[in-house]
């Protein structure tokens, strides 16, 4: 069992650690220390004797297709960390009980999920007819579930569980969000317009009301600023009604010229989008003393520097002119005790910060100085001090202080640094300020001096991050550090750096045992395909040959990953491939039907294809896309079925007689088990039955793998041969981990 132990370990690094979990081990290693820490963990020692136990035949009553009274605590056991690594090909697989078991303990913990996997999850709940216990559900995933299953009955309380969801999930479902905001309306007022926002409307409506339009906002109740204060951003009409409504005194507030300290910051967030024109009306006490809690909620953590910013060049707008109080502008040199006081800003302008700081008290003090929310002007004058001080570019010691500064350095001024340490690294590049140029310029001066892209370093300064590295930074990662690293998120990635990504993804994932294993890690990678010889420059997204593959594979991919394909590979399959690769989440389509590749797509299928996804043509043209033929019914989730290649059998249920089936996993290597997680693990590897719940299967089928050439020939050349393009790209897996 413990025979590929020496393998690299996929995905070790996983999803956070739980505080009492063993310390990670030195970047870019895998020392035995390593091992024996995660092994110490009581979650891993139960991974370990469940897998064992599930590894064979006598698992039958533990094993999909049948249930086993004695592990029923098992979902009751599971650890936050574990929830986190819910996949759903795995979690198809499980009995009605046990997912319902499942569904109720992600909501319990508040495990956090991501779009991907809530949208399948959403999907799985609703073939087991689980929808209806959604007080029990997680709010996120009501946000995906299928509204027109919605009983009227329901309506208030589904959606008041819902907004405590986190609506930014739903961004590649615009649709959905726009369905979720109606069905919330027809709630409140029927087919009628709607009315005056009331306060029992907003509670119900929670974070909705982000979405609505100024109009509404303006003459809402006001206790719409507790909505507002939930949403990650106004827009600029946004923030136009909201300082519309402070300035007519109706709030809680009363009128800017009453306004305390403490209702100030019971606005929280709302109140950096006061304008200057409101703040020159607050009492000048009140407003120097909500001064001091910004600055000081900035330097604990507790409000970020964007929003501390934009809050100081409001409030310092409005003071342009000296008040009389003698409050604002000090004369005299800048001490380290003055940099110490919260008012710094207040009491000098950034011309006196040029004129009024000396170099030593700037060197001795850079680090308080810099935990003030200075404007970009106040920033361009510090760096400009920093290059006097530093000609030859600045000390290592103190590049870990500037990481808000990053951002006005030029790559010829950032390759005069030293950068020795991953450290510096890291505080470099995990800061939101860094942009493209000084990435790559950074990570080269660590490469310069010896340094690595490790696992380790990868994790700490995000997939986001790649996107801005260069190509031969990118070629320079070992390939067994990105496995180490697991599955970033790189969506974000342009598509020139996605070409080099898919290659390097390739070379680290390609030797997957499966295609479940396979599409797990290498889906934040399918933005990007191999240049055949006819395309000098890569046309974007996988490979259409891929994506054909991996829905021969049934391996359901989700509507999140699939609205990130290319539009151009897209448009080259046809309705019965989509079907198949989207598997019991292609009913999603009519959820993301706006999002603009999955719209063109609709736009290019005839009348007769789009039947066969449940949708129409009545709106499609320049300004919208393809309906459902009736209502919403299309988001519910297609039976799952098995996509055949030549030489499989027409019966899913049965086995095939032209290879043998996929390798059940509690018989593969410790390396390839132990990233799918403890829950999941245990409901794999069953060629039998799958279970069943009314009205009909919650499972996938499984594929033959010799068919479908997912494993390489076990004959000569084993390990190195599969399925290749016409470039010679490996599509699928490569031989064995």
């Amino acid at each position: 069992m413990f025979s590929g132990l020496e393998a690299p370990i996929v995905g070790l690094t996983g999803p956070p650690q739980d505080p009492g979990a063993p310390a990670p081990a030195p970047a870019g290693t895998l020392t035995a220390s390593l091992i024996a820490g995660v092994l110490r963990s009581s979650a891993l020692m139960l991974f370990l004797s469940l897998a064992a136990h599930c590894s064979g035949p006598q698992a039958k009553g533990l094993c999909p297709g049948g249930t086993d009274a004695s592990r029923a605590d098992l979902w009751a056991s599971a650890n936050r960390s574990q929830l986190q690594g819910f996949w759903c090909q795995p979690a198809s697989q499980l009995p009605r009980d046990q997912l319902s078991a499942l569904i109720r303990r992600l909501a319990s913990l508040q495990v956090p999920l991501q779009a991907w996997q809530l949208g399948c999850l959403a999907n799985l709940a609703s073939r087991c007819g689980l929808q209806d216990d959604f007080m029990l559900h997680p709010p996120s995933l009501l946000l995906f579930y299928n509204l027109s299953q919605l009983r009227a009955d329901d309506c208030r309380a589904f959606i008041r569980r819902a907004t405590q969801g986190d609506l930014e999930l739903l961004d590649h479902l615009p649709d959905q969000r726009v369905a979720l905001r109606r069905a919330a309306l027809a709630c409140l007022v029927g087919a009628g317009p709607l009315p005056r926002l009331r306060a029992s409307d907003l509670q119900l409506l929670g974070v909705l009301v982000c979405d609505m339009d100024a109009s509404s906002i303006a003459t809402a109740d006001p206790h719409v600023l507790e909505n507002l204060q939930c949403c990650p951003q106004l827009t600029a009409d946004q923030r136009t009604a909201l300082n519309s409504l402070l300035a007519g005194g109706r709030t809680q507030l009363g009128p800017p010229g009453s306004w305390t300290v403490e209702k100030l910051q019971a606005l929280g967030p709302l109140a950096t989008y006061i304008s200057p024109h409101l703040w020159a009306q607050v009492q000048e006490a009140v407003g120097l003393g909500f001064f001091h809690s910004v600055v000081a909620a900035c330097r604990t953590g507790r409000l970020s520097r964007h929003e501390a910013r934009r809050f100081v060049s409001s409030f310092l707008e409005s003071k342009a002119k000296p008040v009389s109080s003698g409050h604002r502008l000090r004369t005299g040199h800048i001490t380290a005790a003055t940099l110490q006081d919260d008012l710094f800003l207040v009491h000098y302008d950034c011309g006196q910060l040029e004129s009024c700081l000396d170099s030593r008290v700037l060197t001795a003090n850079l680090d308080p100085l810099l935990q003030h929310p200075l404007p970009a002007e106040c920033q361009r004058v510090v760096k400009a001090k920093l290059t006097q001080i530093y000609p030859g570019g600045l000390p290592e010691a103190q590049l870990r202080l500037i990481t808000s500064l990053v951002y006005l350095y030029s790559g010829a001024e950032i390759g005069q640094w030293n950068i020795t340490s991953r450290d510096t690294v890291v505080a470099l590049l995990a800061s939101d300020v860094a942009l493209e140029n000084q990435t790559s310029a950074v990570l080269q001066k660590f490469l310069d001096h010896n340094g690595t892209v490790s696992s380790a370093l990868l994790l700490a300064i995000g997939g986001a991050r790649l996107c801005w590295m260069s190509p031969q930074q990118i070629q320079t990662i070992p390939p067994q550090e990105l496995r180490l690293a697991g599955a970033l998120d790189v969506s974000s990635c342009p598509q020139s750096r996605k070409d080099v990504l898919y290659t390097k993804a390739q070379e680290a994932f390609g030797s997957s045992r499966t295609p479940a294993a396979y599409y797990r890690l290498m889906r934040p990678y399918l933005g990007e395909p191999c240049p055949a010889p006819a395309h000098p420059r890569p046309v974007g997204g996988a490979p259409a040959e891929e994506l054909r593959q991996l829905a021969q594979a049934n391996i359901s991919m989700d509507i999140d990953t699939f609205t990130g394909l290319n539009p151009r590979v897209l448009q080259s399959l046809d309705v019965s491939t989509v079907i198949a690769l989207l598997g019991p989440n292609v009913g999603d389509l009519q959820k993301a039907r706006s999002h603009p590749a999955v719209r063109s797509w609709l736009r290019s299928l005839s009348s007769s294809a789009l039947g066969q996804l449940g949708l129409d043509t009545e709106h499609a043209g320049p300004t919208g896309s393809a309906h459902a033929t009736s209502g919403l019914p299309s988001t519910t989730p297609q039976a799952p079925h098995l996509a055949h290649t030549s030489g499989l059998p027409g019966n899913a249920a049965q086995a095939s007689t032209s290879g043998s089936l996929w390798t059940p996993l509690g018989y593969l290597p410790l390396a390839v088990a132990l990233p799918s997680s403890l829950l999941w693990l245990l409901h794999w590897g069953t060629s039998g039955p799958a279970p069943h719940c009314s009205p009909g299967p919650c499972t996938l089928g499984s594929v033959d793998v010799t068919a479908s050439g997912w494993l390489g020939s076990q004959g000569s050349g084993a390990g190195k041969t599969g399925l290749l393009g016409a470039a010679g790209c490996p599509l699928g897996m490569r031989g064995r981990l």
